[in-house]
């Protein structure tokens, strides 16, 4: 039981590190949508 405790607790600090850098880097995804967005598009 205690076994799962600590797995669930690491599974949700995880869960919230892997969300916080999807945020932080939200802008960057954005840029590189967008340029390979005009590089499909503008030929």
């Amino acid at each position: 039981m205690e076994l799962y405790l600590i797995l669930k607790i690491i599974f949700g600090i995880g869960f919230l590190v892997a969300t916080y850098a999807v945020m932080r880097n939200l802008d960057i995804i954005k840029i590189i949508l967008i340029y390979f967005k005009d590089k499909l598009l503008g030929k």
